[in-house]
């Protein structure tokens, strides 16, 4: 019998999406074992966690890793962006499997599964995203679901000609996942509006980085995602949308949203920096004003956001370039795996917009608790994962791409000062990032099936 591996994590403060307390955490191989004060227990590994938050790690439930988007890919493949993401605190990503026109869902799944299976080095999980529904399509949901582990789906309301699927798809789709306990998740914007224009800004010449936002409105966003909510109750359906930028009240239903969050900290003024500066913000929503990131911190307080992820789909400079002389051909998307939990530290919980629970809730909780991983994941409680953040609360640091683990050439927080950090990551039991030391590798993270839908969580 091979022996038990053994890790003691003592005089912590365990934080909780409910509760904080002083506490011993003992892992027994990759579970937590026993929670309690001044354990007495005999142990192979003891970190002192003494100053520290003990905090479940992170789950980024919107990541693109290896994107194939706009003629090129994102620059971060799964074992770049998993690896940063434990060095921040992140321990599991659910990343988007796109499929292509005319090819099967499960097609697309094999695909992400040969990139990552064997490449992550923390946790994965999938979400599908639904580009070509039919009755081809419509006949795989029930065994994605279930026999699969992938209870939750997207679909595009924007990138015309692409990505994006009509309202009748739209329809078709959340009551067929539904059907099934499964949940749709929805880019609420008006694709075909966006397309006019963008055609109109370019007409004009108005090709610079800051068109990218102007030709984007509110008012696309606001549109499709009152759009989608009305579908979805008119059709009985859950449903979640995305990297939500100004909130949209709704009807007595089960409508879920999260946020990013360079939404709660970046607005619509770095669009006119300098030259080709603003290409480094490009990404779908755009960044808003200075009003919407209140609205959202109070969105959280409020219980209307469940979750702040990062929409991670990092490009290199020489990439966005391909839209030097036209935005609309600037590839979407921005690094932030890597920065999540210290930035939502540092300016949230620090500056008192929010406590230490709605913290942890929106980082891990939340979407372990949508995404069908609790208590799996997202919690610290005996019999879950030994996925545990060692974060010091003191420490502080100046984000820089020059330090940075993301597989990026620039910052989108470029020289911003942080206080909080995470000191150590586990992943189920084992030590992955210390004092910012990867300690394990390519391949050690492992697939998720997850379970379906909860609409009581």
């Amino acid at each position: 019998m091979p022996q038990e591996h053994t890790l003691l994590i003592k005089e912590g403060t365990v934080v909780t999406a409910t509760d904080e307390y002083q506490a011993d955490v003992f892992v027994v191989d990759e579970k937590i074992h026993t929670i309690g004060k001044n354990l007495k227990v005999d142990a192979k590994q003891t970190l002192d966690a003494t100053g520290c938050y003990l905090l479940p790690g992170g789950i980024d439930s919107h990541t693109h890793m290896e994107l194939p988007f706009m003629g090129t890919f994102a620059s971060d493949t799964f074992e770049t962006g998993t690896l940063a993401g434990l060095h921040g605190g992140t321990t599991t990503i659910v990343d988007f499997v796109i499929q292509t026109k005319g090819d099967t869902l499960g097609s697309a799944l094999n695909q992400w599964h040969e990139k990552a299976g064997g490449h992550a080095v923390g946790d994965y999980g999938f979400h599908i995203a639904v580009t070509d529904f039919n009755e081809k399509t419509k006949a795989e949901i029930r065994d994605l679901i279930e026999k699969k582990g992938v209870p939750s789906f997207k679909a595009f309301m924007a990138y015309k000609g692409a990505l994006m699927v009509d309202d009748q798809q739209l329809f078709y789709l959340m009551k067929e996942i539904t059907k099934w306990g499964g949940l749709l998740s929805v880019h609420a914007e008006n694709g075909d509006v966006i397309d006019v224009l963008v055609k109109e800004s370019r007409a004009k010449g108005e090709c610079s980085p800051r068109y990218h936002a102007l030709t984007r409105p509110p008012l696309c966003e606001a549109e499709a995602s009152g759009r989608i909510i009305d579908l979805a109750y008119q059709a009985g359906a859950p449903i979640y949308i995305v990297h939500m930028t100004r909130w949209a009240t709704q009807r007595n239903q089960k409508a879920l949203a999260e946020t990013c969050v360079q939404y709660l900290l970046l607005d619509d003024s770095v669009y006119s920096k300098e030259g080709f500066e603003g290409a480094k913000y490009v990404m779908s929503p755009p960044l808003r004003k200075k009003k919407d990131q209140e609205a959202l911190w109070q969105g959280i307080n409020q219980n209307l956001i469940s979750a702040v992820t990062t929409d991670h789909c990092p490009f290199m400079m020489k990439q966005k370039e391909m839209g030097k002389e036209d935005f609309s051909k600037i590839p979407n998307g921005a690094p932030g795996i890597e920065h999540r939990v210290e930035l939502l530290y540092s300016e949230g919980v620090e500056k008192g917009r929010i406590t230490r629970n709605k913290w942890v809730e929106m980082i891990a909780t939340g979407p372990a608790k949508t995404f069908g991983l609790f208590p799996r994941k997202g919690t610290i409680a005996v019999g879950s994962d030994a996925d545990i953040v060692l974060f010091d609360p003191k420490k502080e640091q100046t984000i820089s791409a020059k330090t940075h683990h993301m597989n990026c050439d620039y910052s989108a927080y470029e020289g911003w000062k942080v206080k909080g950090k995470c000191r150590t990551t586990l992943l189920r039991g084992t030590v992955a990032v210390e004092e910012g030391v990867a300690k394990i590798g390519k391949g050690f993270g492992q697939y998720l099936p997850r379970n379906k839908f909860n609409p009581t969580h």
